[in-house]
């Protein structure tokens, strides 16, 4: 949902952050510190907002940023009532209409059982930007299916290389059904309110006419949740963690649900090394293996594993999946013909997400 991030501030403010807010669909980032200059992460490289709010690449020319402002941003936020939003603030984060996620930080305020309570003096703000890019998931769409049946996929990502707005385009197409498979059921776990960017319950990025979302819920309490009360046919989560994760995982995929998620890490390697996640080879829960990177400052598909290579003894292979010149999709290595630019580079040539 664009055009909703100049309603994120007070009115009184709203002529300093036109501008930027009409650069909405490029920025990622916006960081606010007290007594520090405003600082926008632009497709990848920093900016400042200069005393009129326009951008500049000069830090000694940035407007800083006072604690008042930070109030009251904060205050316009949460409604003028810091008490309806005292449970997110706990999490360290709002979510505001438009699907926007506000990080807060500052002094952390703990309860007796050592459990945070609240965090006042709020002095560092996060504002990461909502971005829904619709078709995201279509080279990947037709890996995800064997026969028309929906394989159990898993999303390895580096941080900010798009997993998340690849994994809720894959639920989207899902969700309302493709050229490989008719809708499905999907029931959503949003732990930190990223994938549906859910405001007031309700979702702020499209994520199918078949999902229902569980906002603002630990994945793996959620997932017994859904599997209790909506009989998902599939279950997405964002970032898995440990062991209780992997366990509720385990569990839907034994009741016969479809799994879709994504996991901080390099590749395949790296994720084999993260506690907690062994279970994924010991186990083959997962079919298919999307790795995503970065080519020239775009997020790309890497590589995509199949069920094979990953769990293979030797695990130093993988498909490679290019783009066939002039297919416009993703296609085996079997069936690629290298340009002369690439012939005999190397299995990895072109193994990318252009």
């Amino acid at each position: 949902m664009t055009g909703t991030l100049l309603q994120m501030f007070p009115l009184e403010k709203r002529s300093f952050w036109q501008q930027a807010a009409a650069e909405e669909k490029r920025i990622q980032e916006i960081r606010l510190r007290a007594g520090r200059p405003i600082l926008i992460m632009m497709e990848g490289r920093e900016w400042y907002l200069d005393q009129e709010g326009r951008f500049t690449d000069k830090q000694a020319q940035g407007s800083l940023v006072t604690a008042k402002e930070l109030q009251m941003l904060l205050q316009h936020i949460c409604h003028d009532s810091l008490y309806a939003f005292e449970d997110e603030l706990r999490q360290g984060f709002i979510t505001v209409n438009g699907g926007h996620r506000v990080g807060i930080a500052g002094q952390v305020v703990l309860s007796g059982d050592g459990s945070v309570k609240t965090i006042k003096h709020v002095s560092y703000m996060n504002i990461r930007v909502s971005h829904e890019i619709k078709g995201a998931a279509d080279e990947l769409l037709p890996l995800v299916y064997e026969k028309g049946r929906l394989k159990n996929v898993l999303i390895i990502s580096p941080p900010g290389c798009g997993k998340t707005t690849l994994l809720r385009d894959l639920i989207r197409q899902i969700s309302d059904g493709n050229a490989c498979a008719g809708g499905m059921c999907v029931g959503v776990v949003d732990e930190r309110s990223e994938i549906a960017g859910s405001y007031l319950g309700s979702p702020q990025n499209d994520v199918g006419c078949r999902t229902d979302v569980l906002d603002a819920c630990p994945k793996a309490l959620g997932m017994m949740l859904l599997l209790r009360s909506m009989s998902p046919r599939v279950i997405a989560v964002d970032e898995l963690g440990g062991r209780e994760d992997m366990e509720a995982l385990h569990l839907a995929a034994s009741c016969g649900s479809r799994i879709l998620a994504t996991v901080h890490g390099e590749d395949l390697w790296d994720i084999q090394k993260k506690q907690g996640l062994q279970r994924i080879f010991e186990d083959r829960l997962f079919d298919c293996f999307p790795v995503l990177g970065k080519e020239k400052g775009r997020c790309v598909i890497k590589r995509v594993y199949g069920r094979e290579e990953a769990y293979a003894s030797d695990f130093w292979g993988g498909y490679d999946y290019f783009r066939q010149p002039g297919l416009g999709t993703l296609v085996p290595p079997a069936v690629y013909q290298p340009s002369a630019d690439t012939a005999g580079t190397g299995r990895n040539s072109g193994a990318f997400y252009e």
